[in-house]
């Protein structure tokens, strides 16, 4: 079990850094969607770039913020049923979510991006619209990027759920010992 735990704790580690980065993706964002109202409505003047930036920003935030929220126990789940039961059964539930519908999806998504990603770089995919930013690619290589992240967070949650079914005390349903990134 020690191992399980020291696996846990260097994915908690990786996911901790990139919900750190996401953090402050989100304070980027809010800067340039700020800086955009204000150009807009008090300069009359817009960008397509800046606009694109808003929800190049948002797309990152959410992609490498997902295993965050993972690692935290904050992903939405049908909490009517699911905070009712007592911690081994979450346990259970949780594994056989993860196993049954995340680690499919993510393996899915990873295999389908591969050639969505692979063809924008191999074309220099840059923004259709007069204005717009360079360097598609590099966004969207955060689909499988994201994906993959949330996939190795999946298995520390199984790995938690498993050491909470054979009794380790310094396991339980939720991350609830809190690392510093």
């Amino acid at each position: 079990m020690n191992f399980l735990r020291k696996f846990e704790q260097a994915i908690n580690r990786l996911s901790g850094a990139f919900g750190w980065l996401a953090g402050w993706l989100c304070v980027a964002m809010i800067g340039v969607v700020f800086i955009d109202v204000v150009a807009r409505y008090v300069f009359a003047s817009g960008s397509i770039a800046m606009q694109e930036l808003e929800w190049h920003l948002f797309a990152a935030m959410f992609l490498l913020g997902a295993a965050y929220t993972m690692r935290e126990n904050a992903n939405v789940r049908v909490d009517v049923f699911y905070g009712r039961m007592n911690p081994r059964t979450k346990a259970v539930v949780d594994i056989l979510g993860t196993l049954l519908f995340v680690i499919p999806m993510c393996t899915l998504i990873l295999y389908s991006s591969y050639d969505f990603v692979t063809y924008s770089y191999q074309i220099q995919e840059v923004s259709v619209d007069p204005g717009g930013l360079p360097y598609r690619f590099a966004f969207k290589a955060l689909l499988p990027l994201g994906y993959l992240l949330v996939l190795v967070q999946s298995l520390a949650v199984i790995s938690r759920n498993v050491r909470l079914l054979h009794g380790d005390a310094t396991a339980g349903p939720g991350y609830t010992h809190r690392e510093e990134v």
